[in-house]
């Protein structure tokens, strides 16, 4: 074949080959000596070839001889090699072939990392016991019984049949993070789950307790590669390590399947409860508020005012209680986050086909109560809820206890709409708190936060007693979907929450359907909700 030939189909195949060597090595050294190999086997042996009728396979037969031969001639003397360690097989019957590097190769990277470093020293760095034991710190003798187990872990496991756990051929992916609590520096769950990695070594201890071990096999990939993911989510509070050395987590995931018909249950119930409140309990809300005068309204629609302060009332003052403790659920992170974590999966419906009697409900999703305290401004707090009845974008993350403070010092005169102040200033009017014309848009009351909530009463138990048993058979039900170590968390939140976010919105949709209050303008939607308790009030 002329060389001009052969110079375009190697530049053709180059690719290719270099990606065959890389499935082959374990370094992109090694990978580039091996293609070196080859493409110079491929070169020579096209040159004194006359005709060939499938080049293709001509040229993969070439490449896997090529393969084999460099296996024989260069790793049976180099050893193996785990993340860059080139470590000698210690017996040498074992290295009759590449299947057989293969298998010892992956069964050290599943040895504990102690032992692999033992390994490592002993067998390629060619330390004694003595000085292993001096680096490490250990007796001789625990040094010889890392050693000894090091061996029968490795004959066992070369033996044994390793598959990829669900997880490996199908990964999670999370489609929602959320939180409850005080999140650190760091933020929420996404910092320490968007990657997927991550996601998945949480997620696989979630149904069953698993070693470092078990949590490779399970996805897929080589216990060395997860070490540090692991110390960095056991650190921080994401996995928990139990007897036995296995890890669990107390991370709520979304189950994988729900049922339309549950659903359709409980907010039919739900309803029920939203109107018992608006009937019996919102005409002791507004009566209890109704001489308050120190309250700065944008508007001065008075009914603003009385909307968030009902919003307010149903999701602190309404709750069923449940005794059972969870502390033990909060997430607590190196940065200073205290919190709850929540991941949102991908669920599969289970009766698709059953038609629901409320269709086209609006959303009940709502980001709060978020509270924000002032350590600058001891007196100062605000409360907001972010929901489909509010203008305001970002929820939690946008939130933020500075917006308040420059909001204060801006009502006290301390900052004027000077370039020196333009970065406060500009911050206050994409918050939407203040117009162009510096016209104040959020609700203020004058006063301690005690002195306005302290006033609502909490719902009458008798209330709550009507719905407490249906409550807890709701909660028992959903916690069969969570793993045992989960159920009590379920269980507490299902109960709080039925009565919660779901309810106060249908509240507020009963009192602004009904004529109770006002539709609310494009101008109110942004103060809708929100109250700043300060001891000044705007001029």
């Amino acid at each position: 074949m002329k060389k001009e030939q052969v110079d375009q189909i190697i530049t053709e195949y180059l690719q290719k080959i270099y990606g065959f060597a890389i499935k082959k090595s374990f370094s992109y050294d090694e990978a580039e000596e091996l293609c070196s190999e080859i493409i110079l086997e491929v070169y020579q042996s096209l040159l004194s070839a006359d005709e060939i009728v499938n080049l293709e396979g001509y040229i993969w037969r070439i490449s896997e001889h090529t393969y084999a031969r460099y296996v024989l001639s260069k790793k049976k003397h180099q050893g193996i090699s785990i993340d860059g360690m080139d470590i000698p097989h210690y017996d040498e019957n074992c290295l009759e072939d590449d299947e057989s590097i293969r298998i010892l190769r992956r069964e050290i990277a599943f040895l504990s990392e102690v032992r692999r470093k033992i390994v490592f020293m002993f067998y390629y760095k060619k330390q004694s016991v003595v000085s292993i034991s001096a680096l490490f710190g250990m007796p001789e003798g625990t040094v010889k019984w890392h050693l000894n187990k090091a061996r029968k872990e490795l004959k066992e496991g070369y033996s044994m049949e390793r598959k990829i756990g669900k997880l490996g051929l199908s990964p999670i992916e999370a489609i929602g993070f959320g939180h409850g609590g005080n999140v650190g520096k760091n933020g929420g769950p996404e910092f320490y789950l968007k990657d997927k990695l991550n996601l998945n070594i949480v997620y696989s201890v979630y149904q069953t307790p698993r070693t470092k071990a078990e949590i490779a096999e399970e996805l897929g990939v080589s216990p060395v590669y997860i070490e540090d993911p692991i110390n960095l989510l056991e650190d921080n509070g994401y996995i928990v390590k139990t007897q036995n050395d296995k890890y669990t987590t107390y991370v709520k995931f979304s189950p994988e399947q729900y049922s339309r018909e549950r659903e359709e249950n409980v907010i039919r119930a739900q309803f029920r409860v939203a109107e018992d409140i608006v009937r019996e309990y919102v005409p002791i809300v507004r009566a209890a508020v109704k001489d308050i005068e120190n309250v700065y309204i944008p508007t001065g629609n008075r009914e603003l005012f009385e909307a968030a302060v009902i919003l307010h009332s149903v999701l602190n003052k309404c709750r069923l209680e449940y005794e059972e403790e969870v502390s033990k659920y909060i997430i607590k992170t190196t940065d200073g986050g205290r919190y709850y974590a929540f991941v949102d999966l991908v669920s599969q419906c289970i009766d698709p086909d059953y038609e629901p009697e409320f269709k086209d409900l609006p959303s009940y999703n709502a980001c709060g109560c978020m509270n924000r305290f002032s350590q600058k401004y001891p007196d100062l707090f605000a409360w907001s809820v972010d929901s489909r009845y509010s203008s305001r974008e970002g929820g939690w993350k946008n939130n933020l206890t500075a917006d308040y403070e420059y909001l204060y010092e801006f009502i006290k005169g301390d900052i004027k709409d000077t370039p020196a102040n333009a970065e406060k200033i500009k911050r206050l009017k994409e918050r939407g708190f203040i117009a162009d014309d510096g016209f104040i848009n959020i609700m203020i009351f004058k006063g301690k936060r005690e002195e306005l909530f302290g006033k609502i009463p909490v719902l009458d138990q008798s209330i709550k007693d009507r719905y407490a048993k249906q409550a807890l058979e709701n909660a028992m039900q959903t916690a069969k979907s969570y793993p045992p170590q989960m159920q009590d968390l379920i269980v507490n939140f299902e109960i709080g929450d039925f009565i919660g976010s779901t309810v106060a919105l249908m509240v507020m949709d009963i009192l602004y359907s009904d004529g109770t209050f006002k539709p609310l303008t494009e101008s109110e939607k942004m103060t809708s909700h929100l109250i700043m308790c300060s001891d000044t009030l705007p001029k």
